[in-house]
Formats: C-alpha cells, structure tokens, sequence
C-alpha cells in the first residue's frame, strides 16, 4: 500500500519517501517467508521464519499516514469522501488478487489440498465473498482451498479486511479521541498484544495470526491491527522529525533482520519467540517509523529505489500469493528440498515483482484515476 496519499489533498504536504521504500522492503520479505513455507513442517523448523510479522509493520505505517493526511481535513472531508478514497485506492487490487486466485485456483483443477474437487458455484461463491472482502468460515463450502484461510483464493487478503476494519475505527471512533485517549488506546491494545504472544493464545508461540476465523486467530488479528495502527495514528500527532543519516538503509538492513530470523527458543523456552514477536510489533516496529520518517534521501538513484520498492510495494503483496500455491503443489508433490528449487524460488521472486510492475502500470494506476475522476 503506497505511503502517498490523495493529492487532492496532500499536495501541500511532504512525502515520506523512505517509508515508501520501507514498505516495499517488507512486501519482499514477505515473499522470502512464503516461498521457505514450503520447506517447513511447522514455524519451529522454518529456516526464514518471522515475515509474517510485516504485516505489523504494514499497519503502524498505516496508521501513521493516515493520520498524517486526513486528521486535519475533516473540515473539508466528511466519513463517506473518507471510505470512497480509501475504497479507490484500496479495493481495486483485492479484486485483481481475487481474479488472479481464481485463475490460479482453475488452472490447477479446482481442486481443495486434499485432492477432492470443488463445485463451480462454490468457486464462483468463493470469488464473490472475497471480492466484497468477506471472509469464509472454516470447513464451510466457500472456504475452498481447506485449509481453513479466510479468503482461500488469496491468503493475504485476510490483512486488508483488517486494514478496512482499521480505517472505519479511525473515521467513526480513533480520529475523535483526544490524544490522551488514544495513548490509553495504545497502551491497552498494547498490553493486550504482548499477553496474546507471551501467552501463547496463537496456540504456536508466534503472532502469524488473524489469515483464518479458527481458534483464536480473529482476536490475535484484531490485537495486531488495533495496537500498531493506534500506535502509527498517535506517532502522527506526535512526531517531531529528526534529523537522522542513513534512515533507509539503516531500516532496511533491521526490517530484513527481523524479518528473517529463525524460529527462537527451544523445546523448553517456546514463549521466547513469542516474546520476539511482541518487542518487534510494539517496541521496534513504530521505531523504524520513527526513523525512516526522519531521514532523507540523498540522491537521485536512492529515490527512485524507493519509489520503485514504495510503488510495486501493495501489488507485489496482493498479487504474489497465488502463484506461491503453484509453487506449494509442485514441491510437496514432489518432495523436493531448496536446494534443489533454489533456482526456481528466484524466478518466482523476480517473475512477482514483474507482475506486480506490470499490473500497477496498466490496471492499479489507470483503475484509481478513472474511479477518482468519477467520484
């Protein structure tokens, strides 16, 4: 999702460039994390294991730019001319997800991950559900692929219809409270999150949850969202830039550190790894804002890296997923090892940040002009 926003009503205002940079970043980590998903028996054993929590970090920018570029238009803007702009800058790449899901779904024969066959008006039910961003129930019909994900068509779905439920807390009630009001937000949801991840209520001592309404997963979900997109909103009202050398590149080495580690703890010491995912979402994550938003870019090849990596950042997200299905099918069907796919993996990457490229340039961009002018 680009850190930009309207023009409408930003012009005025700088852009945090690096922040840009840094989501897109985190949108490759993300795709490191699900190819080596398909090596792994469980989190514990995965070699590049906690990409899951860049989503945390996607909610803490979130927050902080939203906040940044409609908390003091609300004298010109009213809740419905807030949802329609977030709606044309959200909405059209969930669709293209879901289209390219079911696409991908087709092609590999309709099949659910147990090998039964799914009914075309499942699928299509499947693909109207997702479309207007309603989740599936696990074991119900819709939920098609089996494996119990809200939007089986496109998995990482599930973390947008977390950020719409972000963005109508903000218009209806986040935006409304006092800047006292909104810290005890923070901290409350703070607290709340670290109990969820040291507790172990995942289930899995880590809080790669809220993909699935089974067990816990909606309450870990709505913890994530809640905390961090709190967090970057009072970060808005707060934040007094620095002046810091080097902000993206210091970022980004942290972003893929983080990102990359293995599972932590042994046997006997699991709630370490919890305790891992809670420092990094409530301590490091809404640092790395801090310092991405007070640093500059120095010259002309760093801005057009982060242009490039803010710009591919949301398609590269919502467009990568159902090919890693494909990737999944080939590898466990023929038990093969890294090493032997490696090759395979890089194309996967390269080939999804192509697309994404792509589709940015002749459906994302021409989809929310022609929407915006309409509107």
């Amino acid at each position: 999702m680009s850190i930009k926003p309207s023009a409408s009503f930003t012009d005025t205002k700088p852009h945090y460039q690096i922040l840009n940079g840094l989501r897109g970043v985190a949108a490759i980590m993300v795709i490191f994390y699900h190819i080596f998903e398909a090596f792994a028996t469980s989190s514990m054993d995965q070699k590049f294991n906690h990409g899951y929590l860049a989503v945390d970090f996607f909610f803490v920018l979130s927050g902080f730019v939203i906040g940044y570029a409609y908390d003091d238009r609300w004298g010109k803007m009213n809740i419905s001319g807030f949802f329609r702009r977030r709606l044309i800058r959200l909405q059209p790449m969930v669709i293209m997800g879901a289209f390219l899901g079911l696409i991908t779904f087709l092609i590999q024969g309709g099949e659910a991950w147990d090998g039964s066959k799914v009914s075309i008006l499942m699928i299509a039910s499947a693909f109207l559900l997702h479309i207007f961003l309603l989740p599936a129930m696990p074991g119900s019909g819709v939920e098609v692929r089996g494996n119990g994900e809200m939007f089986p068509l496109n998995g990482p779905s599930w973390s947008l219809f977390f950020e719409y439920i972000g963005n109508i807390f903000y218009a209806l009630f986040l935006r409304r409270l006092s800047t006292k009001g909104l810290k005890a937000v923070v901290i409350l949801s703070g607290i709340g999150l670290f109990t969820f991840a040291v507790g172990n209520f995942s289930g899995f001592w880590h809080l790669g949850v809220g993909w699935t309404l089974a067990d816990n997963n909606f309450i870990g979900g709505m913890l994530r969202l809640l905390y961090a997109f709190s967090a970057g909103l009072l970060m808005s009202r707060l934040f007094k830039p620095g002046k810091i050398k080097g902000a993206f590149i210091i970022c980004s080495v942290v972003i893929v550190f983080l990102l990359s580690m293995p599972f932590i703890g042994s046997s006997d010491e699991l709630w370490i790894n919890g305790l891992y995912d809670a420092i990094c979402t409530i301590i490091v994550f809404p640092f790395l804002v801090y310092v991405g938003a007070s640093g500059k870019l120095k010259s002309k090849t760093s801005e057009r890296l982060s242009k490039f990596l803010g710009d591919i950042s949301y398609p590269l997200y919502m467009v990568h997923y159902p090919f890693m299905y494909f990737f999944y099918s080939w590898v466990w069907k023929n038990g093969l090892t890294f090493s032997e796919v490696w090759p395979v993996a890089i194309v996967l990457l390269i080939g999804n940040i192509l697309l994404a490229w792509i589709i940015l340039k002749i459906y994302d961009i021409p989809v929310r002009k022609y929407l915006s002018k309409r509107s």
